[in-house]
């Protein structure tokens, strides 16, 4: 399976990123870290009308590469004029992603940056407070109970926010036993990797109305954006649509007025 091939190899990338930075200091960086204006994620993702979360990658196991259209310093100041938070992609092996593109964007940006991974372990929370991520991904298909509950926690007090990922029913029910804020549903199948919008129409019912709303994935044309809307979404995250445009400021723009 596809998901467990990516926790395998993000194992033996921790090895690697311990050996240059244990995870005592990097605990004493993140304590030591500046703190972000407080809720900032949350905040943009609840305030009225739907918000968008630009994402930056450079490919998917699924898809291979993106052949990006802007680079990355004309592609943030595009999200800057147009989005509501940033998804980083720091997953080195199947997505191409680099903690490095993180803090580039954070040297230029002001808007909140989700550090979008495969969180399996304390130090890859301390190493998104150093690095500067207002948020982290919490993926409830690789995660036991406690481990959610955990991890969950040690974001709070590290004043990160959360985004808790789902897939199916099963996973909401177990998503809501540690009362996150925001639960994104991924219309990806991270098992076989094939895609279907209405896993979040499907989904919606088993959200409770407190909550924040996420789609993810699969997100491609005004279509998609006109179905995902009359679902009841809160936010869409948007990655390969974006990525590959000519004009990412202006299909948000027209996305958000649909």
């Amino acid at each position: 399976m596809i998901l467990d091939k990516i926790v395998d190899d993000k194992k033996i990338r921790l090895v690697e990123h311990k050996a240059r930075i244990s995870e005592t200091e990097m605990r004493k960086l993140a304590e030591d870290a500046k703190d972000r204006p407080e809720e900032l994620f949350y905040k943009n993702l609840a305030k009225p009308g739907i918000s968008i979360i630009g994402e930056f990658k450079k490919a998917s196991p699924s898809l291979g590469d993106i052949k990006e259209k802007v680079n990355l310093l004309d592609r943030i100041e595009d999200y800057n004029a147009s989005v509501d938070a940033i998804s980083c992609l720091t997953e080195e092996d199947h997505f191409k992603g680099n903690v490095d593109y993180l803090k580039e964007i954070r040297n230029r940006s002001e808007l909140p940056i989700i550090r979008k991974d495969f969180m399996i372990d304390e130090y890859q929370f301390y190493e998104a407070k150093v690095i500067g991520a207002d948020a982290v991904l919490l993926i409830t298909a690789i995660l036991d109970d406690a481990q959610m509950k955990d991890f969950y926690q040690l974001a709070r007090n590290l004043k990160l926010g959360v985004l808790v990922e789902t897939h199916d029913e099963y996973e909401i029910e177990r998503a809501l036993k540690i009362d996150p804020r925001i639960i994104g549903v991924n219309n990806r199948n991270l098992k076989d990797f094939t895609i279907s919008l209405e896993n979040t129409r499907k989904l919606k019912k088993y959200i409770p109305d407190d909550k924040v709303y996420v789609a993810e994935s699969g997100i491609m044309n005004d279509d998609d954006v006109r179905f995902l809307k009359d679902t009841g979404v809160d936010a869409f995250l948007i990655g390969r649509a974006f990525m590959e445009s000519d004009n990412p400021r202006e299909l948000a723009a027209k996305w958000k007025s649909l």
